[in-house]
């Protein structure tokens, strides 16, 4: 079978890497890619018409869409009506993703934990409605539609959170994203990235992550699309994860007809798991840090999903611990420099138990450079988290480029 990846992030490299392992794969194609990926294909994520012309060109019997842009404008159910097999949500169901406000207001309906909201059209309602709460109350402000992980503003006050509101909503430093906004109670505990590849009402769990969001050490600084995760999680064991299963994937499995990866992004409050957001694809970094761990073909999973079939698979988990560590460029999550030499590559490559996904890189000959904010993830196992943590950093030692950037304390709460 012949296999298209469509993006150009770590996630994309991930799982066309786990995907070029299965004996029934002839070939991987990612589009557009990037410097690490094979089978580069150069169109646009955001080109479906083109994409979908290749696909029909080259016979692809399976894609997989890795970014949510094109779940979002609809390219499963472009795919679906020239006969093409997809894997991931039609246009309906990923607006689970794309408005915060559908999946806030149907998990409402559905009964899902989710932290108490509001939904705004104007600053000036917001803003009215902030100055009637307590000045020390915490807030989390979100645009209301897609803002590359970057739309969610968590506000330790009421002054911080219409700083937040003017920011989105008057300044528009998310564009079209925040016409509209949700402003919600800010959970307490933990975060835990839980995926599950679901088909109608049947769905497989996949092993859960810790994602770290924010730019900086100790978890301060701006949010980003992810500096790191770990896999599997200890304070999140079987019994919270049958919990979730029950009161949050199964609920919004008979609300929403979906098919694909839904991302739980939980809060474990001391009431127990409430969701902070879903995802509608394989989230980044969490796939990098997941999909080293799968021991089942991950090809099996997909199109058990997409031909409707998943209650005859199941997910085999190795009982190693995974470790990843996002290599940013300096200024990440704002302005930052491209076209930088990268280093040391190679070096960290061939340390053991290690693999270097690309994100944001491109190749000009024989040269990797920098191409984006998140440019590097460096995924390692162990079987001990400070065997997976210690051979993490030891490859990240081996790498440079001007300005290069990451956090120091990725999986530092779980080392033995």
């Amino acid at each position: 079978m012949k296999i298209l990846v469509i993006g150009s992030g770590g996630r994309e490299h991930a799982l066309a890497w786990k995907l070029a392992h299965s004996p029934r794969v002839e070939a991987v194609y990612c589009a557009p890619g990037n410097g690490g990926t094979a089978g580069n294909v150069p169109i646009p994520a955001a080109d479906i018409p083109a994409l979908r012309d290749f696909a029909l060109r080259e016979g692809i019997g399976l894609t997989v869409v890795g970014p949510e842009a094109p779940l979002v404008d609809g390219i499963v159910d472009i795919f679906g009506a020239a006969g093409l097999r997809v894997f991931g949500p039609n246009k309906a169901a990923a607006r689970l993703e794309g408005s915060k406000i559908f999946a806030k207001e149907t998990m409402s309906a559905a009964g899902v934990p989710t932290a108490d909201y509001a939904v705004f059209e104007s600053a000036d309602a917001a803003l009215a409605w902030l100055r009637e709460r307590p000045a020390d109350h915490p807030w989390v402000v979100k645009a209301d539609g897609l803002a590359a992980g970057k739309g969610v503003l968590i506000c330790d006050t009421r002054a911080e959170a219409e700083a937040a509101v003017r920011r989105t909503m008057v300044a528009r430093e998310f564009g079209s994203a925040g016409d509209r906004i949700v402003i919600e109670e800010r959970l307490r505990g933990y975060e835990v990235s839980l995926l599950a590849i679901c088909a109608g009402r049947e769905f497989v769990t996949l092993a859960p992550a810790q994602d770290y969001k924010r730019i900086g050490e100790g978890d301060t600084g701006p949010n980003t699309g992810g500096m790191g995760a770990y896999s599997p999680i200890p304070t999140f064991p079987r019994e919270l994860i049958a919990f979730a299963e029950e009161q949050v994937i199964k609920p919004m499995l008979r609300a929403v007809d979906f098919t694909g990866v839904l991302y739980s992004g939980l809060m474990i409050t001391p009431d127990g798991p409430s969701v902070l957001e879903f995802n509608v694809r394989f989230g980044d970094p969490e796939t990098q840090v997941v999909l080293p761990r799968l021991e089942t073909d991950l090809l099996d999973l997909l199109e058990a999903a997409v031909d409707r079939r998943l209650g005859a698979v199941d997910a085999r988990w190795s009982p190693r611990k995974a470790v990843t560590v996002v290599l940013a460029s300096g200024g990440y999550p704002g302005d930052y420099a491209k076209d930088q030499p990268i280093s040391g590559l190679d070096a960290a490559g061939a340390r053991p138990d290690v693999t270097v996904f690309h994100a944001g890189t491109k190749r000009v000959d024989d040269r990797i450079l920098t191409n984006g904010g998140r440019v590097l993830n460096v995924t390692a196992l162990g079987d001990t988290f400070g065997q997976a943590i210690d051979r993490a950093y030891a490859a990240v030692g081996e790498i440079s480029w001007e300005g290069m950037t990451c956090r120091r304390d990725i999986a530092a709460r779980v080392r033995e």
